[in-house]
């Protein structure tokens, strides 16, 4: 939930015992995108959503990282259609071919888990579920080019050049951020760049990779309750988020679905 700034703190580096608070704060946030999935469907509003992931999250013995954060006053974040990120939950009902995506974070002991998800209510258009595709798809290629050694411009370099060859545009405004015991911190994970640029990645970098994709041109506005972000041009516009942990040889992924709903259509 936040925007580019510049990185006034150091990067933290974790120590493998704290992969396992990662896994299950990880766990609990990809269960809650999981347990979501019968309820999003036409007729039901964003706050109904809301109330429902906010109760799975104090059931399971965890906060959500969102609701009071900066003034923010819900669970989750719900983005329909042309909303890039950052989208209130309320009274808004969805209809048949919306696409929605469902933004978590959830506080277990002390962990933060983060992890978003596209969402259709009835049946998308072509065009949305390839949208959808193409940035799922943007968001694993850059976690891909994640290793020891490989820098966060490689990651952006990967999302940014799959994204443009299907006639994509990457948003620029927000990008990824590292996590831990703390919401955000250093390093901001760019979904663009050039290969070698950035920080170089170490062994113990917890971050989130959450490419924001549009259909069309990547400018983006604020509205005036100060969080919605909407395509400037009104185009669609879809993410996915997964939380990562770089280890010694590679990275491992905190947020994958335990029940294989990794992206729509995620059946009955």
């Amino acid at each position: 939930m936040e925007q580019q700034g510049g990185e006034s703190r150091r990067i933290t580096i974790h120590s493998p015992s704290d992969f396992e608070g990662m896994r299950r704060a990880g766990r609990l946030a990809a269960e809650t995108l999981d347990m979501i999935t019968p309820h999003v469907k036409p007729g039901i509003t964003t706050e109904a959503l809301d109330r429902i992931i906010h109760d799975f999250t104090l059931a399971n013995h965890a906060i959500p990282a969102t609701l009071g954060y900066r003034g923010y006053t819900k669970s989750s974040c719900t983005s329909i259609n042309h909303v890039v990120c950052h989208g209130i939950p309320g009274e808004r009902v969805l209809l048949d071919g919306d696409i929605i995506n469902i933004d978590v974070t959830v506080i277990l002991d002390g962990w933060h888990g983060d992890s978003s998800r596209m969402y259709v209510a009835g049946q998308a258009s072509t065009k949305a579920k390839l949208l959808m595709d193409v940035t799922y798809e943007s968001m694993m290629r850059g976690i891909a080019a994640i290793r020891p050694g490989a820098t966060l411009g490689d990651v952006g370099h990967a999302i940014q050049t799959f994204v443009e060859k299907h006639r994509f545009s990457v948003v620029r405004d927000f990008c990824g951020h590292g996590i831990g015991r703390r919401f955000h911190e250093p390093p901001n994970v760019l979904h663009f760049g050039r290969p070698g640029e950035g920080p170089t990645l170490k062994p113990g970098m917890f971050f989130t990779v959450e490419p924001m994709v549009n259909a069309g041109r990547p400018e983006v506005k604020i509205l005036d309750d100060g969080w919605t972000a909407v395509t400037r041009d009104r185009s669609l516009s879809a993410q996915f988020e997964h939380m990562v942990g770089v280890t010694e040889d590679g990275v491992e992924i905190f947020t994958i679905s335990p029940m294989g709903m990794h992206r729509p259509p995620y059946g009955a």
